[in-house]
């Protein structure tokens, strides 16, 4: 069970201070945007070049851009330790994946809440990771949809039958009182915004939201 704080709830002012907050977890999970495939702009390669300087943890990017196929390898050749590209806006998912790995991170595919998994789940021998996502990509504090639970179960399931050591990522509304149904579900890596910068003790949070999460482990 691996908790992935997202900075995109953090204090944006203080990054470097707020990454040192939650050098316990197991990862800092950073948001890229590009007010095209979503409706929201964060932040880049620059910045996430420095934040990679800076990280005490390994940095997870959740690239929700368009033409990932050019610019999600950049940010693995960069250092970060894992790239999510979205399968909606890949135009050769395969090859990119490939090309992630080549570059020495960790590949993932992420799916919106619309996408079905069933029709890529031949992509798996290619991932380290599949990301269901569990709001609408594109801005934090939204509300957890637990009926994505069926779908987390099927990437989980689907992940048994081939076989390999494939992450399922959960990421949107993920709090101590949602993260248990997503244990229950098959997922074992957590995005936590709010449910961490928002508590008094962003560690001690990451603290609980793995105990929980170790708890109701499928």
């Amino acid at each position: 069970m691996q908790i992935s704080p997202s900075i995109l709830s953090a204090d944006f002012a203080n990054l470097q201070d707020e990454l040192a907050a939650i050098r316990n977890a197991d990862w800092a999970h950073v948001d890229v945007m590009d007010a095209h495939f979503v409706p929201n702009l964060t932040l880049g390669l620059p910045v996430v070049e420095s934040l990679l300087s800076v990280s005490p943890i390994p940095i997870d990017c959740h690239l929700m851009i368009e033409d990932p196929d050019r610019w999600a390898p950049p940010y693995a050749e960069a250092g970060a330790g894992s790239v999510t590209f979205h399968i909606e806006a890949a135009a050769d998912p395969r090859r990119l994946a490939r090309d992630i790995r080549a570059a020495g991170a960790r590949a993932s595919m992420a799916i919106k809440p619309g996408t079905p998994f069933a029709p890529y789940e031949d992509l798996l021998p290619e991932l380290d990771m599949v990301l269901v996502m569990t709001v609408e990509p594109g801005f934090g504090g939204q509300s957890f949809m637990a009926d994505m639970m069926p779908k987390v179960r099927e990437v989980r399931e689907a992940v048994g039958r081939h076989g390999g050591e494939i992450w399922v990522q959960v990421d949107g509304g993920v709090s101590a009182a949602t993260i248990e149904q997503c244990a229950e579900a098959g997922a074992d890596v957590f995005v936590a915004g709010s449910a961490v910068y928002g508590a008094d003790d962003p560690a001690l949070a990451v603290d609980d939201l793995r105990r929980l999460a170790n708890a109701h482990a499928c």
